[in-house]
């Protein structure tokens, strides 16, 4: 017979004790190195996979948009070869090809046509390859006001949210900001922070971001959806900024799945991208050298970005005030300039007498009022 007295008994709980603390500990452990494992081979299999995608040659559009007395449209080029482009599909028969130079029929320029889809077959010595453009009627404004995050501010609209770009839109802006960021399986998703309800975005995953409502109820977009609606018209931009992420190969992921979704979707004629992070704005000027890229992060001499062949700069309103002659600098390189976040009436109008092309504001309406709109 065995016998226990209370001092055994204490010990044994007591070592109970510290081999379960020990035991949770591992468990966490253990459930941090498989999910980080877990997240690796996801990160390896999608940059292998879009590795192999690149090894294919792209066709390049210069320009996707034309106007009534603008019918030149722009240069076709097969990036690392030369090729000879032919018009296919059932939209040829309104276009023509001179060289490489693609241009629309006049009389296909019609009051209510918004866009005709193009297809475009290249052929070089490594084969035939074909893309399919969206060409988009110009009926964008040039009032210079984007709406940050949307029109939110006075509308009731979440920030970001489908709502808030309709409401940018009714309101005739010229552009319609929003934000971007990579989910744990390579999804993407529109939000302005990089964690909603709790949840960081590059470790949760798309699907469970999207069963997350916000404040007026719509569940959080992802970017497929966001980009469907807003290319149902073709008056406002789309200013897609970028964010950063956990380290550069990620950060090189995401250009390289935001930009294939654009591409997939034919929606390069409404996307300007933005982009705080370098290495992403380099990303998607080399993914596709016409892509309308701006750099936020201030740091950086107009001269550099126009070494860089980046579109624009796009600078908080302090930068401009501590650096005024980067105002001239940029229209000298040809750079685009933009301002954000900029509310104060004064503000606001010492920029407009500056002639920037635009201005970033959660105060779309007064800005609006002001350019006289």
């Amino acid at each position: 017979m065995i016998t226990i007295n209370l001092n055994d008994n204490i010990l044994l709980n007591t070592q109970y004790s510290i081999l379960n603390t020990q035991y949770s500990i591992l468990n966490t452990q253990l459930s941090t190195m498989f999910k980080n494992l877990f997240l690796t081979t996801l990160l390896m299999i999608a940059m292998t996979s879009m590795l192999s995608a690149q090894d294919k040659p792209s066709v390049y559009l210069s320009n996707h948009t034309f106007s009534i007395g603008k019918n030149k449209i722009g240069t076709l080029s097969l990036s690392g070869s030369e090729a000879k482009f032919k018009l296919k599909g059932e939209n040829a028969k309104r276009f023509t090809l001179k060289g490489n130079q693609l241009s629309i029929r006049t009389k296909y320029i019609e009051a209510n046509t918004k866009w005709y889809d193009l297809i475009i077959e290249a052929q070089s010595k490594s084969g035939k390859f074909q893309e399919t453009f969206r060409l988009v009627k110009d009926d964008f404004h040039k009032n210079r006001v984007i709406a940050h995050r949307g029109a939110w501010k006075n509308t009731g609209a979440s920030e970001n949210s489908i709502s808030a770009l309709q409401h940018a839109v009714q309101l005739g802006c010229q552009g319609s900001e929003f934000d971007v960021h990579m989910t744990l399986d390579s999804g993407l998703i529109v939000n302005h922070d990089p964690s909603f309800k709790g949840k960081l975005i590059h470790s949760t995953s798309f699907a469970e971001l999207k069963e997350l409502k916000l404040s007026n109820g719509e569940n959080i977009p992802g970017l497929k959806e966001y980009l469907k609606e807003g290319m149902k018209q073709n008056s406002t931009k789309l200013i897609l900024e970028l964010k950063p992420t956990i380290n550069k190969e990620r950060a090189i992921q995401s250009a390289r799945k935001v930009y294939e979704m654009v591409r997939l979707m034919k929606a390069q004629a409404w996307i300007d991208y933005i982009s705080f992070d370098y290495n992403i704005c380099l990303e998607l000027m080399r993914l596709d050298p016409h892509a309308r890229v701006a750099y936020l992060n201030g740091d950086k001499a107009p001269e550099v970005l126009a070494a860089d062949k980046l579109w624009g700069l796009d600078y908080n309103q302090s930068v401009f005030q501590k650096n005024p002659g980067w105002i001239e600098q940029a229209k000298a390189k040809g750079l685009t300039i933009n301002a954000w976040t900029v509310n104060d009436p004064k503000l606001l109008q010492w920029f407009l007498d500056q002639k920037i092309d635009f201005i970033t504001t959660n105060e779309p309406e007064m800005l609006l009022k002001m350019v006289g709109r």
